[in-house]
């Protein structure tokens, strides 16, 4: 048995009865799925009905955390929230840091699971162990700042950590998030989710400690950690100080900077404007998630214009690509608005951000008019135009009711061929990197489990020139399927499996990840494992996501790009002549399926499964 790490309990929340039940972490759920992601993925792959609405009550919404968490650990303080989601209908999981995640494991938990759907609106609260299930009616329609504070105040007691939707979350939008404190557990619809069961929110408090197996060893593993984080060259000198922002500098560089819906990308210099040294102005603080010496969250505030008093804890680079460069926008203030406005509503910023993106070139190709956008000038550049979109994506205003169903859904309503420029992968928007300059960040695209979603396999080594596992031409196509396994595998057990921040496994451990995982991970839970083993299952876990995806009838034809990406080549910059033709994805997914020891169709083989122990296949 573990001696440490885990808090050994999985608590089930079922809100149709309101009853609340304990359940014990196995042995070898905890050797075989670590946590986080993995006891999520783990559960819904074994529960989940086949075919299954992801907004239908019996869909699983999964808050789980990592065997590090809240164990002093550096940056170990992120959580996975998992369902089915209502905007890819793949298995997709969601990541937040901030202080939820490690209240929740000091409240006594390791994975929260909750089914069903309540009669009234609901939310709980759990201190220490004790559950109940409470009314949330008079909370309705409240954005989440708010929903957070009043329900503090009822409980009496402001040291409570709250995740919760907003209006977006409420109204079932596929984009709609959940918020703690300022965090987002962004991407993929799981605000929807919570919504579907009519949930407001989950505050949680616990004064309990996380036992350490091994005391001496993990004081001397964090030793290293710690060590390997002082002397990055990136960390403390330049991330630390100026956050993701820095990579509008970057990826402008590479010519990789998606601008106007990805169709200028690399034409216009947006670093004046929107890079670092522009968002330095901005500055007030830094904030931080639990036990974290970095403090990459640089918290901005507008302080004059039509945007003064807007305060964000951000934006981060994502943020800035999605309300800025994709929609031709220019100006800090602006995408400060409207990154707190997202945090506010509940909803998505990189998703909501593409969609409007996506329909400011339907404005300007002619497809929409005035009359569509009841008289709003929607063209690029225009950033009162996108702060109005954000409301109506919101409360599903006219235009915005179709946006806020995703650019795939919105383009098949549209149709005339605007399918061809909706920037998305299985229904989900993508990130900023302009992969066609990226090849191998570009195949994780593809291939991730959800969709685009440039977190389940960053290529540092293409984005920084990290030349670990090795140093990589970034518009070579050869190799890059035996990179992607890697580079997925090795993020999802290190980051989302243990869990430990995406950003200090870039710019400190890239080289030694899966044995600082290995360390921690024996020394504070007493299960001896090695670097190999755990690499094991982040394989081990992205083939049960295939595996889920495939029941829910996924297969080949779904690992692809935008059309954009295929027939366009990038006209300007440091990436000029670069596209990502039919050929190339073929000769990609062809490499990464064999690495993985998929068939041609990319389904898992008999033998993989044998060789990584998953029995149960469906």
């Amino acid at each position: 048995m573990y001696k440490g790490g885990f808090t050994g309990k999985i608590l089930r929340l079922d809100l149709t009865n309101q009853k609340a039940t304990e359940e014990e972490v196995s042995y070898d759920l905890a050797k075989e799925y670590m946590g986080g992601v993995g006891f999520a993925f783990k559960y819904l792959y074994d529960e989940f009905k086949p075919g299954t609405d992801a907004l239908d009550e019996n869909n699983k919404l999964i808050f789980a955390v990592g065997p590090l968490n809240a164990t002093g650990a550096p940056c170990a303080n992120r959580m996975a929230v998992a369902a089915k989601s209502p905007l890819t209908n793949s298995i997709a999981a969601a990541f937040s840091g901030g202080h939820f995640p490690d209240e929740l494991k000091n409240a006594g938990y390791d994975m929260i699971i909750v089914e069903g759907r309540a009669a009234k609106p609901a939310y709980v609260s759990i201190a220490d162990g004790q559950v109940r299930f409470r009314n949330a009616s008079k909370l309705m329609g409240m954005q989440t700042t708010d929903t957070q504070l009043f329900i503090k105040d009822e409980l009496k007691d402001h040291n409570f950590r709250v995740a919760c939707i907003g209006p977006a979350g409420e109204k079932l939008s596929p984009i709609a998030c959940i918020i703690n404190e300022r965090r987002a557990a962004g991407r993929k619809g799981m605000g929807a989710v919570m919504g579907s069961k009519n949930l407001k929110a989950i505050a949680v408090r616990g004064t309990g400690k996380v036992n350490i197996a091994d005391p001496d060893m993990f004081k001397e593993k964090r030793k290293v950690m710690l060590n390997a984080m002082k002397n990055s060259p990136v960390l403390y000198p330049e991330f630390s100080k100026a956050g993701t922002p820095m990579v509008v500098d970057v990826t402008t560089g590479l010519g990789i900077l998606s601008i106007k819906n990805w169709a200028e990308t690399g034409q216009r210099d947006m670093v004046p404007k929107l890079g670092g040294a522009e968002q330095d102005k901005y500055i007030i603080d830094r904030a931080f998630c639990a036990n974290c010496s970095v403090g990459c969250s640089q918290v901005k505030m507008a302080k004059e214009g039509p945007y003064a008093g807007f305060l964000s804890e951000g934006p981060e680079f994502e943020t800035v690509y999605a309300l800025g460069s994709n929609c031709g926008i220019d100006y800090i203030p602006a995408i400060i608005a409207g990154d707190r406005l997202c945090d506010e509503y509940g909803i998505d910023t990189v998703s909501a951000g593409v969609a409007i993106g996506f329909a400011m070139e339907l404005y300007e190709k002619g497809i929409i008019t005035d009359k569509d956008t009841d008289g709003l000038e929607l063209k690029f550049g225009n950033d009162k135009a996108m702060i109005e979109m954000l409301h109506r994506i919101t409360y599903q205003v006219g235009l915005g009711a179709i946006l806020a169903k995703g650019t795939k859904l919105a383009a098949k309503h549209f149709g005339q061929g605007t399918e061809e420029f909706a920037i998305n992968i299985k229904g989900l928007e993508l990130p900023a990197y302009d992969v066609r300059g990226a090849k191998a960040h570009g195949l994780n695209y593809a291939t991730a489990y959800n969709g685009g979603d440039h977190c389940r396999g960053y290529a540092f080594q293409e984005i920084f020139d990290i030349p670990v596992p090795e140093k990589v031409d970034r518009f070579a196509t050869k190799g890059k399927g035996i990179l992607t396994k890697w580079n997925q595998d090795v993020r999802l057990v290190t980051c989302d499996c243990a869990t430990l921040c995406g950003f200090v496994l870039d710019m400190a451990v890239p080289d030694i990840a899966c044995q600082n995982t290995a360390d921690l991970f024996t020394a504070a839970t007493g299960i001896s494992v090695t670097a190999e083993e755990v690499e094991q299952i982040g394989e081990r876990v992205n083939n049960i996501a295939r595996l889920f995806n495939i029941r829910e009838g996924f297969t080949r034809k779904d690992d692809r790009f935008p059309p954009r990406l295929m027939k366009e080549e990038i006209k300007g910059g440091a990436s000029k002549g670069q596209k990502i033709s039919q050929t190339d994805l073929d000769e990609m997914l062809d490499e990464y399926y064999d690495a993985r020891g998929w068939d041609k169709t990319g389904t898992p083989t008999v033998a993989k499964l044998k060789e990584l122990g998953i029995t149960k296949v469906d």
